[in-house]
């Protein structure tokens, strides 16, 4: 009974409010919103094509949606490539284990956090800058890479943040391949190390990363924040436009955003489209460079994973650095007078967000766990579930396209429950990266240890929370903290379903790196990188003292039925 309860909830709270997002953003698009008619406004109760003639005719529209599909597009294949390049170079080396260890900071690090030290590194003024001024170089006629024209900037922060989540995806992909099984029968053959990853692994990788790297890849066409700190401004991302028009004040103007978020949707619909045609033509039709042989080719990538970690170890002792910094002239490379000023002015306002930002990523991801488990374990026992590109639409479409239907859906409740809503969208988002966190865990669970202590006596729950929980408990850590870290870094969601009432780490992260104190900036920055950063250490330390490993590395005897009737150790 609990477990259809738990099944039934999460479709009410995660899948149906799909349908009414994707209403709301719709009929707005086509100028009918009777909410908002007055006497003033009698436009937005009858049907027109008013909004999308307002998107189209703005200024630079086309060369926004370019942007937006050059950003998007370039920084999710570099980080493709980037990713394939460090698997075939590095993959079960000896020096693997640490490589995995090191990307881990840059995983818990936030986009808003790395953005902001990204812009004091790169910008005019910033370090690299006055390093290059110290040398006797003239950086005057220097092109900046932030809020450069071009997006590379956008480009190249895009890149090294998404690589290590492609990376951490791969993980778990490789070793359901047996790497070392195609590799000795490969090599057989004569292929060197390369030709079996491009001829062999790749085409097996590849779709299995399918998720993921659009996931990736919507992310890149529709980010708002990160672009909003260190993307072009003249024209801006095509999102950012329809972030702008968003918080029009004037209510007539809602079908014009309504309709560039309408736009903003089928540009991401039509590149995954795109995409999936690509990987299935160069995988299924054109195959020739498959079947060519034994080429000895050799690929970079031994060291690719250096910039992913030369960057975050650049860019958090920099923050701590602005954050002391009450004198820094350029292009002095150092401040020339500290003061913790910054930080006994910002402490009790940063208490007070880290507190509420942190209550409300506990409440969304507790409900979040409870409703995957709930969903996963009504697979297993009915082999049921809801269909997985269902749950991953919030993963897979432009975050701004659907919060715009899902706002519009909440108008029709009376009474200002803010919180109420944005935890409610913070549960929406953290619920697809949790049931695919846990996912794979819970389908390589052995059933016959379950079987066991059911025929042991134990009940369904006792069974359950004795053997079940223990043994995945350190993947549940694990999911937990990535709920937290999802949950924490929601700007947009924040943004418009609090109405500027809820405020977090991020959002105000977010509003302060447009300002022109580059010290409270930094701040913020911190914080919001640190929070994650405590959230997957305390996971990892949690994931390693759990479950039955190191109980059962002391006895003599690690059989099931042992461990399920709680015999005493043998010394």
């Amino acid at each position: 009974m609990l477990i259809h309860l738990l099944f039934i909830s999460a479709i009410l709270v995660c899948i149906l409010p799909l349908l009414p997002g994707m209403a709301g953003i719709l009929l707005p698009a086509f100028s009918w919103l009777p909410l908002v008619t007055t006497h003033q406004i009698e436009a937005l109760t009858a049907f027109n094509l008013s909004g999308f003639h307002h998107v189209l005719s703005w200024p630079g529209v086309f060369q926004s949606m370019l942007l937006s599909l050059f950003t998007g597009i370039t920084s999710s294949i570099i980080a493709l490539a980037l990713t394939f390049f460090i698997l075939q170079a590095n993959w079960h080396k000896p020096h693997w284990q640490k490589i995995e260890r090191m990307l881990s900071p840059m995983l818990a690090m936030p986009h808003v956090a790395f953005a902001i030290g990204f812009a004091f590194l790169f910008s005019p003024t910033g370090w690299i800058y006055r390093v290059l001024e110290g040398l006797g170089l003239s950086t005057h006629n220097t092109a900046s890479l932030i809020q450069d024209p071009y997006g590379i900037g956008l480009i190249m922060a895009l890149t090294i943040k998404e690589t290590p989540f492609l990376i951490l995806m791969s993980t778990s992909i490789l070793k359901q391949l047996h790497v070392d099984r195609l590799y000795a029968s490969a090599s057989g053959l004569g292929y060197n190390r390369a030709d079996v990853w491009l001829k062999v692994i790749l085409p097996q990788w590849l779709p299995k990363m399918r998720l993921p790297f659009y996931a990736v890849l919507a992310f890149g066409l529709s980010v708002v924040d990160v672009a909003l700190i260190i993307g072009p401004t003249r024209p801006p991302t095509f999102s950012v436009l329809v972030w702008q028009w968003f918080n029009e004040p004037d209510l007539s103007l809602l079908p014009r955003a309504a309709a560039g978020a309408l736009c903003l949707l089928l540009i991401a619909f039509l590149t995954l489209a795109t995409a999936r045609l690509f990987e299935w033509l160069t995988l299924n039709y054109w195959r020739s460079w498959q079947i060519q042989g034994a080429k000895k080719r050799q690929f970079w990538g031994e060291h690719g994973y250096l910039p992913l970690v030369i960057l975050p170890m650049c860019i958090i002792p920099l923050l701590v650095i602005w954050s002391f910094a009450q004198r820094w002239r350029f292009p002095d490379i150092v401040p020339t007078r500290l003061s913790e000023r910054f930080w006994q002015q910002e402490l009790p306002t940063l208490w007070e967000l880290a507190s509420s930002s942190f209550a409300l990523a506990l409440f969304s991801t507790t409900l979040a766990l409870i409703l995957t488990i709930g969903c996963l374990e009504y697979r297993d026992k009915y082999q049921r579930a809801i269909p997985f590109w269902l749950i991953a639409i919030p993963m897979v479409i432009p975050q701004l396209s659907l919060l715009f239907g899902l706002q519009v859906t909440t108008h029709f409740i009376s009474g200002q429950h803010y919180w109420l809503w944005v935890s409610w969208s913070h549960i929406l988002f953290v619920f697809p990266y949790l049931y695919l966190a846990l996912d794979g865990p819970w389908r390589s669970f052995d059933a016959r240890l379950y079987q066991s202590a059911r025929s042991l006596g134990l009940t369904h729950w006792q069974a359950w929370w004795k053997v079940k929980r223990v043994l995945l408990q350190p993947s549940i850590w694990i999911a937990i903290a990535i709920g937290l870290s999802v949950s924490l870094t929601q700007y947009l969601p924040t943004q418009m379903l609090g109405a500027g009432r809820v405020t977090t780490i991020t959002t105000e992260a977010v509003a302060l790196a447009s300002g022109q104190d580059r010290r409270v900036s930094a701040i913020y920055g911190i914080l919001q990188g640190l929070l994650p950063f405590i959230f997957f250490s305390l996971a990892l330390i949690a994931s390693h003292h759990s479950g039955i490993q190191p109980r059962l590395n002391k006895q003599r005897s690690t059989s099931t039925d042992e461990f399920i009737c709680g015999k005493p150790n043998y010394k």
